[in-house]
């Protein structure tokens, strides 16, 4: 699991694919509240499914035999846990919106930073910089004062423990999901990688529909536009920016920026729904770019250089 040397990163097409990822991944949570009239499981399924639709045609133009794929190091039971993974992970996120609030479900759904930076240092022995380290454990300070901060409006959700449970989980299956696509993305094209993942995981969440719903279940058009939008959007932009620049950027400096979509869907929530973060969310936030900041100043300085 080394970086590529400095020499080989596409610098700029990262960057440029990191931001449009991050916008879209702020939208998710806000989607989702207009698909509430459907089971969660049925959501992730529509959206794992567009998203293998959409990418089908451009998977066909370049794709690559399975076995190719094995013989260059992505073996399919490897691509089939990344896509079980993902597609478990979906399904917890959007059931947790159900229950807690957007700010919440967003953070505490991406506290996987902290997960992360253990499993790389003592699974796969990467030394990672003192400010890194303070950085992403700011983050998860943050990360845990707005999930307290969540708590004092029970009157609004008072399922929220239920809901930041099913979050936090999210966040532990995401872990294996990019620990996955880490180790399979050093043997293969992003498009190989996105379609195979995405096509299992929607096999995963249509079968999980299925046996929760005991059948096919009612799917309004509203739902059917939501599934296609975070199809379009947080997954094949937002997901995909990050499965393309997890070759070259470490799984923990990629998951510590994705804490800044609490940010981005907070604010948005609060212009669509009229959700007002308490001021002391609004401390969380700023505690986490705060620590999003610390554990990306030293990457971004060597840029600059």
């Amino acid at each position: 699991m080394n970086n590529p040397p400095p020499s080989d990163i596409p610098t700029l097409k990262v960057t440029l694919l990191l931001i449009a990822g991050l916008l879209t991944f702020g939208f998710a949570p806000i989607l989702v509240r207009f698909a509430t009239d459907v089971e969660p499981i049925t959501l992730a399924a529509m959206r794992t499914f567009f998203a293998a639709f959409f990418l089908l045609p451009f998977w066909l133009k370049s794709r690559v035999s399975y076995e190719k794929l094995r013989t260059d190091g992505a073996k399919p039971y490897l691509l089939i846990a990344a896509g079980t993974a993902l597609g478990l992970h979906f399904t917890l996120w959007i059931a947790s919106l159900h229950y807690t609030s957007v700010a919440s479900a967003s953070v505490l759904v991406t506290i996987h930073p902290v997960m992360l930076i253990v499993a790389e240092s003592l699974i796969f022995k990467k030394r990672f910089r003192p400010l890194v380290w303070i950085g992403v454990f700011i983050a998860f300070g943050g990360s845990v004062l707005l999930g307290i901060s969540d708590d004092t409006n029970a009157g609004q959700f008072p399922n929220a423990l239920l809901g930041n449970t099913l979050a936090f989980s999210a966040a532990v299956i995401f872990v294996i999901y990019f620990l996955l696509g880490r180790r399979i993305r050093q043997h293969t094209e992003w498009i190989d990688y996105v379609f195979n993942v995405y096509l299992y995981a929607a096999v995963v969440c249509i079968i999980l529909t299925l046996l929760w719903t005991g059948g096919f279940p009612f799917i309004s058009g509203t739902a059917i536009l939501v599934g296609i939008a975070l199809a379009i959007g947080p997954t094949i932009i937002g997901h995909g920016s990050m499965n393309y620049a997890v070759k070259y950027v470490s799984p923990t400096l990629l998951s510590t920026l994705i804490l800044s979509e609490a940010v981005f869907a907070a604010i948005a929530a609060y212009f669509i729904f009229s959700e007002i973060p308490a001021p002391l969310s609004i401390l969380a936030m700023l505690i986490i770019m705060a620590g999003v900041g610390f554990s990306w100043t030293r990457r971004l300085a060597r840029k600059r250089h």
